[in-house]
């Protein structure tokens, strides 16, 4: 579910943002679920996860920014409006982030993967209806969510494995309240439960919504000043010290459920 591509950066610019209004979003239960369907056949198509979440967004965007406004630190970055793909992109700026920070937890998890924030990003402008790159607060909050979603890979322990993202998805839908985080962790963890697989695969995405709710609100972080914390004290400082679940799920069984390619 995360964007697996090599891109060079210097070949990418920022899109033009032109919209200022943005218009109702309309539930779109069915386009979902088609999209899940999708999704569940083949994690690898990023695409359908931008395809969910834009059918069942809703209000939950604004909500999410009406929220950032009244959380101190949340207003300060919306005053900034830093536009995270563009900071986790700078590879020299990661280079700078301390032995043991989350930025090295989080560069070395990228470069493992060939990941790119720009990647991610590309990714979410498939979708024929998105209006993520709109000159718009409740757009730049959506970015925000989309551009942190490897650095709560790297906060939470969470791989890019199968279960590692619907762990990750489970996650985000209490700090979100985003209704497609819920329909994907869902969807894939009944088919753990199906698969049988002898581990606590469908529980560890259960715990990880648990740990969503109990874990301090992370959109509203200074995210360039986290990257420059050690990554233990950053983990016992937000709720997500100690092992999980997940870990105690076998590496070859966390994408081993009903319906993979």
């Amino acid at each position: 579910m995360t964007a697996e591509l090599l891109i060079d950066s210097a070949d990418l610019a920022p899109p033009v943002r032109a919209s200022t209004r943005l218009k109702p979003r309309k539930v779109q239960p069915l386009r979902a679920l088609r999209a899940l369907r999708r999704l569940i056949a083949n994690k690898e198509d990023t695409a359908q996860v931008f395809e969910i979440m834009n059918a069942l967004a809703g209000g939950s965007v604004r909500r999410g920014y009406q929220k950032m406004l009244d959380d101190s630190e949340g207003a300060r970055q919306a005053y900034l409006m830093t536009e995270l793909a563009d900071r986790l992109q700078d590879r020299a700026w990661l280079e700078t982030c301390p032995a043991g920070s989350v930025g090295e937890a989080y560069l070395a998890f990228i470069d493992e993967r060939n990941l790119s924030a720009y990647g991610l990003a590309d990714e979410s402008r498939k979708v024929a209806d998105t209006e993520i790159d709109a000159a718009h607060p409740h757009a730049w909050y959506a970015r925000r969510l989309r551009d942190v979603h490897d650095i709560w890979h790297t906060l939470t322990g969470y791989r890019t494995d199968a279960l590692g993202e619907a762990c990750v998805v489970a996650f985000s839908l209490p700090q979100t309240r985003s209704p497609g985080f819920g329909l994907i962790a869902a969807g894939v963890a009944v088919q753990f439960a199906r698969a049988r697989t002898g581990h606590p695969c469908a529980r560890s995405v259960f715990e990880a919504w648990r740990r969503g709710r109990k874990a301090g609100w992370l959109p509203a972080l200074d995210y360039e000043a986290l990257m420059m914390e050690p990554l233990t004290s950053a983990r016992a400082r937000l709720g997500l010290a100690g092992s999980t679940l997940y870990d105690r799920v076998p590496v070859e069984l966390r994408n081993a459920y009903l319906g993979a390619a």
